[in-house]
């Protein structure tokens, strides 16, 4: 049983991880101050992705208080 929840969390951290890198804010770089003051709403894709990384934490979090709990 610990072997299929360490799969799973690991299946999920490669998938947030991967959503994570799909998340464009803007162009360039915005380190040391560059960053522009502009505010923009999620909308399509972005909210989409924005939306799945949130979900995926939380089972995520379950997933792993679920391992520890049952092993």
């Amino acid at each position: 049983m610990e072997t299929v929840f360490s799969l799973i969390l690991m299946f999920i951290a490669i998938v947030i991880i991967g959503i994570l890198l799909l998340q464009v804010r803007g162009s360039g770089s915005s380190l040391f101050g560059e960053a522009t003051s502009t505010f923009r709403s999620r909308r399509g894709v972005d909210q989409l992705l924005f939306r799945a990384t949130i979900i995926l934490g939380v089972v995520f979090v379950a997933v792993a208080i679920a391992n520890v709990r049952f092993s």
